[in-house]
């Protein structure tokens, strides 16, 4: 009989769901207030405990987040449950704290193109840019998380090399930030390149330290936090119902759904604390009330089941 070969996998992964920010910023047509709070609560009764809930950005830039300060003092917090925002400079940094945000983050890239692009600046004047941010949440007892776009492709530049993606980083880990989540924005990698990045970042960073946040774009979004979690990465970044995407990336379809990495999970007998049945229905009623189909392949065989 043939030897199983998957190595050692982590006993336990924490899943950071993203659809309520990364998700739906993306959404050409309004999304409520309401159905974001809704949308909150039913993902913490579904067991996630680290929900990323909005972003205090321009409301020019981003129309869809407008609305970030009345989602997160009307939110009702769970118990053990963390709320992460994104803020990208000060102005946005004061408003989350305003607004009772205890975990925010700052998001870099490892593509100059794509940094000009996403932000108009270079990535290392970007990075000079966080540094007062992380040092001000720090003081006001806020953690931050780091992201790291194009770690494994940009839509200007092509490949991204490995050293790229360690050296930002390294440079988010030391300002301060608890956590640095590598994005595959484009969702162009492979399992090799993704442990090769994976193993490149882990020189400077400890494993455990390392979140994944891949793109289904080519379908190889599973294949990859496969690969990942043999390397020891342990924290993965989803999105229910795989909503989201990337404007500056034509063509790339939203974030790996939660649902199939849960159900992912369960097979390799992975706790992640989350109810299948109960994060099912929730991508079930995100998408009735957005109007979009839902792009995890699980929550449709398991729908169709139940029906």
């Amino acid at each position: 009989m043939p030897r199983r070969t998957l190595g050692n996998l982590p006993k336990q992964v924490k899943i950071v769901e993203v659809g309520p920010r990364d998700g739906l910023q993306n959404e050409k047509a309004m999304v409520s207030t309401a159905t974001k709070i809704e949308l909150i609560h039913q993902l913490g009764e579904a067991g996630l405990s680290v929900i990323e809930a909005t972003a205090f950005v321009s409301p020019k830039w981003v129309p869809q987040m407008g609305d970030a300060h009345d989602v997160m003092t009307q939110i009702s917090r769970k118990d053990g449950v963390t709320y992460p925002v994104l803020t990208p400079n000060l102005k946005g940094l004061d408003a989350a704290i305003a607004a009772g945000a205890t975990e925010v983050s700052v998001f870099g890239s490892a593509s100059e193109s794509f940094s000009q692009k996403n932000i108009n600046c270079s990535i290392a004047d970007s990075l000079k840019r966080f540094r007062p941010v992380i040092d001000k949440a720090r003081k006001n007892n806020v953690a931050v998380r780091g992201y790291v776009s194009c770690v494994l492709g940009c839509p200007y530049e092509g490949d991204v090399a490995p050293a790229k993606v360690a050296g930002v980083a390294q440079e988010l880990y030391e300002m301060g930030c608890y956590e640095v989540s590598l994005g595959d924005t484009i969702g162009t990698g492979t399992p090799v390149k993704a442990q090769d990045m994976i193993a490149a970042v882990a020189q400077n960073i400890p494993i455990e330290k390392i979140a994944a946040h891949f793109h289904d774009t080519y379908g190889q979004a599973l294949a990859n936090l496969l690969a990942a979690l043999q390397m020891g990465i342990a924290t993965i970044d989803s999105s229910v119902a795989g909503l989201g995407g990337c404007p500056y990336a034509q063509g790339a379809s939203g974030n790996v759904a939660t649902e199939d990495v849960v159900y992912m999970l369960n097979g390799l007998g992975i706790e992640s604390g989350v109810d299948l049945e109960k994060l099912v229905a929730t991508g079930h009623w995100i998408c009735s009330r957005v109007g979009r189909p839902s792009a995890s392949k699980a929550q449709l065989a398991i729908s169709a089941h139940l029906n």
